[in-house]
Formats: C-alpha cells, structure tokens, sequence
C-alpha cells in the first residue's frame, strides 16, 4: 500500500499540483486502498469502485464535496498511473452542494480583534479577516508577500496554485509593524516558538479561546472570517467579480454564495477592516 501511495503522491508532484491538492488527494486514495485490504486495486471493475462509492455516500454520509475529491482520487490512479481506459465521471454527484456559509458580523469581529490582548494572536486573526485568507495560506505566508509601498498582500500557491494578489489594509499594516517589533519574524509572517511555519491547529485554537473570552456565540472556524471577509465586501458595495479575484475563485458561481445577503450601492474597494 505505502509504494502505491508513494507513486501517487509522486506523479502528482510532477503534474504540480498544490498541496494541499496532493495531501487530500492522498488521504482519499489511502481510504480507498483500506477498503480495499488485501486486494489488488489495479484490476478492480468499474462495478466494484462504483459499489465502494455507494457505501460511502450512503452508510458513510460522505459530502457532495468529499465525494469528488474521492472519486478524482480514484479516477487520477487508474487513469493518470496506470493509464487503464476506465469511465468513472457518472460517480461524480450531479447535485451541487449549497450551503449559505456563517459569517461573523462586523460588530462581532470588532468584538473579537478589540479583547484580543495578545499582539500575535489579533494580528494573525485581523490578517486571516482583512486580506479573506484560507488557514492554509495564512501559515504560508512569507515576510516577502507583504508589500508596504503598493500596499498589497501576495498569496502564492493557494487552492488551484494560483497566485493573488489582495489590498493591504491600512489598519493591518500598522498593527503587523507592532507585531513585528515585538516578535521579530524571520521567514514566515506567523511562525512558531521553534520558527518555521505557526501551526494551523494553533491558529484553530487562538480563535476558539477568542470567541469564548468575548462570548460570541456565531459557531464560526477560522474559515468564517474568510466568508465574513467576502460578505462585508459584497455588503459594502464591491463587484461580485472583484471579489471572485481577491478570494482566488477560478468559477464566479462559488463567489456569488455570498450575495444572499446583500443589495449595497457600489463604493470604492477597500478592506472591511477598515470600517471596524
């Protein structure tokens, strides 16, 4: 098993995909040679691979979205290693999975920055909010991607590989300077006691210590503040295709899930921080 998922994981470096694209696709290829135990994937039939996706939708409860990235998992093993002429496309779901997102109000996000004592932790939260960043792409952010003079923020790598490029926030600035004279990063924006990349779990934790200390009650993530980014844009008047870009959607129909809550006059694009 371990060879199988090593030549996987290999091909799929040298196809450059992301990755965090190569480790959800390794970790869906791995449950699928556990099911599989004993026997030899290679020579599986289309019916055999189409009865395991049925039990994953069915028993498992699988989402529509993990659904796709198994059966893309699947499909680039048989198709991309082993080039075998199999047709696994009709187990792709055919209903879209829709999900108006929780988003934070501003007035609950000003809450939150405002009883965050540790300079750190408020920079780290404002960044992820300010600049609609994923986990991901907060602790790979570099010294280098922040750009004082043209006051922008570069995310390099992000889902799909693709660059971007989103407003540095006059407010974020300044507060990233008074965490800079405290902590005195190296490499990495956020980076641990040890240096190298701050810890997603770290992150995870800082916001739920956060939300409990202010008492919000929103069941938000840290994925939440990157939605209430993309709301209180849409909210303040930005182009639905701006915001497209400054998420880094490669489809406009994932941006426009946060227009349900909007009908603003257009202004001049800026940072929702800036309004805190």
């Amino acid at each position: 098993m371990d060879k199988k998922i090593e030549i996987f994981r290999q091909l799929l470096e040298i196809k450059r995909y992301s990755v965090n694209s190569i480790e959800t696709y390794v970790n869906a290829f791995r449950q699928f040679l556990l099911h599989f135990k004993g026997q030899d994937v290679d020579v599986l039939t289309e019916r055999q691979i189409e009865q395991y996706i049925n039990q994953q939708v069915t028993e498992r409860k699988i989402s529509v979205s993990y659904q796709k990235q198994l059966v893309a998992a699947i499909k680039f093993w048989y198709l991309g290693v082993l080039d075998r002429k199999i047709t696994l496309n009709y187990l792709y779901p055919d209903r879209p999975e829709f999900k108006i997102p929780v988003v934070f109000s501003q007035q609950e996000i000003k809450k939150m920055l405002g009883i965050c004592e540790n300079i750190k932790h408020k920079a780290i939260l404002a960044t992820i909010y300010s600049c609609g960043l994923r986990l991901s792409e907060l602790t790979s952010l570099m010294i280098k991607d922040v750009d004082s003079k043209a006051m922008t923020v570069t995310i390099r790598q992000g889902k799909g590989n693709r660059d971007r490029v989103v407003v540095l926030s006059e407010k974020l600035l300044f507060l990233l300077r008074d965490y800079f004279k405290e902590y005195k990063p190296k490499e990495y924006l956020f980076e641990g006691q040890s240096g190298g990349k701050y810890s997603e779990r770290s992150v995870q934790q800082v916001l739920k210590q956060i939300l409990a200390k202010a008492n919000i009650k929103t069941k938000g993530s840290v994925h939440t503040l990157r939605h209430s980014y993309a709301t209180h844009l849409i909210e303040q008047g930005t182009d639905v295709r701006f915001v497209q870009e400054l998420l880094g959607h490669k489809n406009i129909k994932t941006t426009m899930i946060y227009t349900h809550l909007t009908d603003a006059t257009k202004r001049k694009i800026k940072s929702p921080l800036d309004n805190l």
